[in-house]
């Protein structure tokens, strides 16, 4: 039997990030979908062998899990470009959407695919056979609902087949995705994992371990608010709210194409805008280098308030906090305008991730962390198990 092979995926809203086996393949792609046909044209230079399977990821997805089976889609870069692209929206369940599900399936056959992964599952002909065992996570809100459970039941138990229609070097192949296991984490808890713990769960932060922090984690649909005591998070204290950026993003978007007439492809794309090293509020309108600020400030402060109206309110409610830390892409995209609210009013004792890729790929990582601790655990148990089989046989 071969072994299960780790994933740690968080679908986020605007991208998924996910990491494989020893995190030596890491997979960030836009958290975008469109349905196509089967025969989608191909512009020549696509078909070229050295040509970037990511950027056009043409799949066919079987899966009793979806409430559309066997449909076709885009997925990614590729979906970005279609005029019936697709992103999650505001006010839905993450757990509920079979989109959520396509961009996880998707990612795990882009990694089974790999010609450096050809010794790792069975494979015949083009047919992989591929187990995973997955460390994903959930909004906070939706797990205190119970969601959780519907979708890790969802995924255990089935065979969900991925085909690759048209996409480049994997033309043809269809993978059996099966789970082993499945760990679903809520997000406000992963947050804190990753802030205090490496990857073997060792204690890396000391400071934070004893204190009583905030963690505000702000996503594109939903922003949870984990308030952390006696190294646990406080179930019936953390907060989950049902606001995250991506009605902001949209908004931008769509002002940018109006007064511009520029048209970005996905919030993806929006994000890159706002928090770029270099021309940061700028977009290029017709060969000029055109500013954006007065959209982007105007709906981003807007945003932001809200989002420390919600930090206040839980503050207030655990008045012994001794510091917030914002995570989260959203925390990215609203950094600069959290901390002028913050200096303007209440002055709270806040901090940011001042690494972008670290802040954006908290969650993965901390989902990494998790599952791998949890598999050593079960490898662990599994061969004590076959030991003590073996003693009682020769007896």
């Amino acid at each position: 039997m071969r072994k299960s092979r780790i994933a740690a995926i968080d679908v986020g809203n605007d991208s998924i990030k996910a990491l494989f086996g020893k995190a030596e393949y890491e997979l960030n792609m836009p958290n975008v979908i469109a349905r196509d046909t089967e025969d989608r044209p191909v512009i020549g230079i696509e078909e070229l062998d050295d040509k970037n399977p990511l950027e056009g990821v043409h799949i066919r997805v079987h899966s009793p899990a979806l409430r559309e089976n066997n449909a076709i889609y885009r997925v990614g870069d590729l979906a970005t470009k279609s005029g019936n692209a697709t992103e999650l929206d505001q006010g839905s369940s993450k757990s509920e959407e079979d989109q959520t599900l396509i961009m996880l399936f998707a990612s795990l056959a882009l990694d089974a695919a790999r010609a450096e992964n050809e010794d790792l599952f069975e494979r015949k002909d083009s047919v992989i056979n591929a187990n995973y065992t997955l460390g994903t996570g959930l909004p906070l809100r939706e797990v205190k609902e119970g969601k959780d459970v519907g979708y890790r039941s969802r995924l255990l138990g089935s065979v969900h087949q991925i085909e690759f229609l048209v996409t480049p070097k994997y033309q043809g192949i269809k993978v059996n995705i099966k789970f082993d296991h499945v760990k679903v984490y809520p997000e406000g808890f992963a947050a804190y994992i990753n802030l205090v713990m490496d990857n073997d769960l060792n204690i890396i932060n000391r400071d934070l371990v004893d204190k009583r922090i905030l963690i505000q984690d702000i996503g594109g649909l939903t922003t949870d608010i984990a308030v952390i005591e006696n190294r646990k998070v406080d179930d019936d204290k953390a907060q989950g709210f049902n606001i995250g950026v991506s009605e902001s993003l949209e908004s931008i978007r769509e002002e940018i194409r109006t007064k511009h007439g520029v048209e970005l492809d996905s919030r993806r794309d929006v994000v890159e805008v706002i928090t770029k090293k270099h021309d940061r509020n700028h977009i290029m309108v017709k060969g000029s280098r055109t500013s954006v600020h007065d959209i982007t400030d105007r709906i981003l402060l807007e945003i932001a308030k809200k989002q420390y109206r919600h930090l206040r309110n839980v503050w207030q409610k655990n008045s012994q906090t001794e510091i917030c830390y914002f995570v989260g892409g959203g925390s990215m995209v609203l950094k600069e305008y959290l901390k002028t609210i913050n200096n303007n009013l209440d002055g709270y004792n806040i901090d940011f991730f001042e690494d972008e890729k670290e802040s954006i790929w908290m969650m993965a990582n901390a989902y990494y962390k998790l599952i791998s601790a949890f598999d050593k655990k079960n490898n662990k148990k599994q061969v004590e198990e076959e030991a003590e089989k073996r003693t009682v046989k020769n007896k």
